[in-house]
């Protein structure tokens, strides 16, 4: 899951992220892998001139996925909140 809020201000330019990661996903070495690939992902998905503050949430299960089904999953998410955001 994404959520996303553009900022107004202009103090800090690029976009920023957030990772929310539950003990619903699985035990602590479960969760600190599901974060690290998404901070990773994320890093991927960094644009210089966003103004955009970004939270992934890690569902149950995130854990079990792949890492290229758990990319497919956050590119997907992050395509149709820019489409979003953009339309504003």
């Amino acid at each position: 899951m994404l959520y996303a809020r553009p900022r107004v201000t202009e103090e800090f330019l690029g976009d920023r992220f957030g990772f929310i990661v539950s003990k619903a996903v699985g035990i602590a070495v479960k969760r600190n892998l599901t974060k690290r690939r998404m901070r990773e992902i994320a890093h991927e998905l960094r644009r210089v001139d966003g103004n955009v503050d970004f939270v992934f949430r890690a569902l149950p299960g995130s854990a079990e996925l792949s890492w290229e089904e758990l990319n497919a999953q956050i590119n997907s998410a992050f395509s149709a909140v820019l489409r979003k955001i953009e339309a504003r």
